[in-house]
């Protein structure tokens, strides 16, 4: 499931820039990503929402995945790269509709790719997809199973839409897909789940479970989607992986927050209560992944590109320390 690179880069100079098309732009790892490509590419990007602060030269449309106006996007650009961006990884949105922008949405991205000539395609999924289980191996590789939806169910989706990427990548092997599992990235312009968690005045555990816990800085995660961009030759399923691994109780103090080890049977519908009402990030289903290892090898991507990431684990998660506590 994994392939190396023959060499050489996208090409440069103005004139001869290449068009890459962004989903999920006006998000904040679009964001920093559309302005790390810049200079070598012409960058389309494509968002529900605007962005109105969009740099000069990056042109930015309102669109849905599932719609019209993004099929006739695709035909009139012709982009040389696609990035996928665009998976619904909160829990803001209801499940039915999560389902329909992940996996309908990653469908048709697909289908306007391979009939308008989409040379490459990237899509970045998520280490989490592999599931935090209790027998879990210290690091995942990329031929482990997909079991997240074993004690996760409410991210079945994101495993359905990488399942869904995977098997384009071999179905059209003339349209170079990569997918990506990175681990949680973390920093001031990523606003996800794990962020909002670490971010939190008293950062719940499960008490008498320490797991282990990677996270990557935010720049160290969009130059990785870079790479996977302009790596020629490069195809396939890599997982990304930061600076290490360390319990999750080391991940919180880091933060410059302080852990609160609660036991399953009282922290499980506590969360529950509050993530219906909206005070906490997460479902109850996703305790797992505080309770358990999910942590990945990212070996075969460092072979693959050089990856290598240039933040620390102190400077990553010191990176958090900014965030507003709750």
């Amino acid at each position: 499931m994994r392939a190396g690179r023959t060499g050489g880069r996208a090409p440069t100079g103005e004139g001869s820039r290449p068009t890459v098309l962004i989903t999920g732009i006006a998000g904040g790892k679009g964001q920093v990503l559309a302005r790390r490509l810049a200079d070598r590419w012409r960058v389309v990007g494509v968002d529900r929402l605007p962005w109105r602060s969009a740099p000069r030269g990056v042109e930015v449309h309102v669109a849905d995945l599932r719609k019209r106006p993004f099929q006739d996007l695709v035909r009139r650009r012709r982009p040389a790269a696609v990035v996928h961006l665009a998976l619904v990884r909160h829990f803001q949105v209801g499940e039915r509709e999560r389902y329909d922008i992940n996996v309908h949405g990653t469908r048709r991205l697909f289908e306007h790719c391979v009939r308008y000539g989409v040379r490459r395609v990237v899509v970045v999924s998520s280490a989490t997809v592999y599931g935090a289980l209790e027998d879990n191996p210290h690091y995942l590789t990329e031929e482990a199973a997909l079991n997240a939806s074993l004690l996760s169910p409410e991210i079945r989706d994101l495993v359905q839409a990488d399942t869904l990427a995977t098997t384009f990548l071999w179905r059209y092997p003339d349209l170079s897909t990569v997918v990506l599992r990175p681990v949680y990235l973390v920093g001031p312009s990523v606003h996800s789940v794990v962020c909002r968690y670490l971010r939190l005045r008293r950062v719940p555990m499960v008490l008498g479970f320490d797991p282990l816990f990677q996270v990557m800085h935010e720049e160290d995660g969009i130059e990785a989607i870079a790479q996977a961009v302009e790596v020629e030759g490069l195809r396939g399923v890599y997982n990304v992986a930061g600076p290490g691994a360390v319990p999750l109780s080391v991940v919180i103090r880091e933060a410059g927050r302080r852990p609160l080890a609660v036991p399953e049977l009282l922290l499980r519908p506590l969360v529950g209560r509050l993530f219906r009402a909206r005070a906490f990030p997460f479902p109850e289903g996703s305790l797992p992944f505080i309770q358990y290892p999910c942590t990945v090898d990212g070996e075969a991507f460092r072979r693959a590109t050089g990856f290598a990431a240039r933040w620390s684990l102190r400077e990553t998660l010191r990176s958090l320390g900014g965030g507003r506590a709750h």
